[in-house]
């Protein structure tokens, strides 16, 4: 145990210093204009490449990332049903979709499902 734990340490010494030594000796300049800009055919471009980005899409996506996740909590309630008593499933279950309903409310409260503004 003891020499795995040395090899161990020693290939991470050994690729640390590789590291260190690599990056002081490249020839790469950490401010390269040509690398930053965006590339359009050689000119120099005639906009910004980054474009606003509406914040309304992403409170949208990320409120269906959250109700998705939440539904695929509740796809496995079906195969519990054969294994779990009756109302303690359904005490259980009511509880989720209470507090998923209450969280659809309090979107729906704060204008986050709201298109027009």
């Amino acid at each position: 145990m003891k020499m795995v734990t040395t090899m161990a340490l020693t290939i991470i010494l050994i690729l640390i210093i590789m590291i260190v030594l690599l990056n002081s000796i490249s020839k790469k300049t950490l401010i390269d204009r040509e690398k930053h800009s965006p590339f359009e055919c050689g000119f120099d471009p005639k906009n910004l490449a980054r474009l606003p980005f509406s914040l309304k899409f992403f409170l949208i996506a990320l409120i269906f990332i959250i109700f998705d996740v939440e539904l695929t909590l509740l796809m496995p309630l079906v195969k519990i049903t054969e294994s779990s008593k009756l109302m303690d499933f359904s005490i259980s279950v009511t509880t989720f979709i209470v507090i998923l309903t209450f969280g659809l409310f309090h979107e729906q409260n704060q204008g986050s499902l709201n298109w027009i503004n």
